[in-house]
């Protein structure tokens, strides 16, 4: 096993991100969506050395951009769910899913409502256009017992390793 973690950098720019939906689906200013597209390319410019570095290895993929990231999720929810990780936690699930990565914990932590909804809501269909999808999502705060998150974790780990068996 590895884990694998979205970048954090999804994250912020995810945040900005939404000034652009804000203006392109909801009644956001013009201003707003300007600035915020200079932000995100004020980021990438930052990040294009990893990013070639990357398109240039034989192991690695680049990451995914904002833009690519709210296309995925695009096709399964509306970007105008904005709240917790809104959008972004569906379109990083569906960019492991593309990248062959199957099987998925999604951790929601501190009882995110919305997280908790978008992972549970998302999850039955995902799986319907990735069968090999095996997503679990896990809540992780302190209402939770750890004897439970760990027997769903190796119930998960089970299911793994009889589809690589099953091939």
């Amino acid at each position: 096993m590895e884990i694998i973690l979205p970048e954090l950098l999804n994250f912020f720019q995810y945040s900005i991100y939404d000034k652009i939906v804000e203006h392109d689906l909801l009644s956001g200013s013009v201003g707003a969506k300007i600035k915020a597209k200079i932000f995100i390319k004020i980021l990438d410019f930052y990040r294009k050395n990893i990013q070639k570095a990357l398109f240039n290895s034989e192991r690695f993929k680049p990451s995914y951009t904002i833009e690519e990231l709210a296309d995925l999720a695009k096709k399964y929810l509306s970007l105008e769910n904005m709240t917790g990780e809104g959008w972004l936690l569906t379109a990083e699930i569906i960019a492991l899913l593309e990248e062959g990565v199957s099987n998925i914990i999604c951790v929601q932590p501190f009882g995110c409502l919305p997280n908790h909804i978008v992972a549970k809501g998302i999850i039955k269909r995902l799986r319907k256009d990735y069968p090999k999808a095996n997503i679990l999502a896990l809540d992780y705060d302190s209402a939770v017992s750890e004897v439970n998150q760990v027997n769903r974790i190796k119930l998960m780990i089970a299911i793994a390793d009889e589809n690589l068996s099953l091939g």
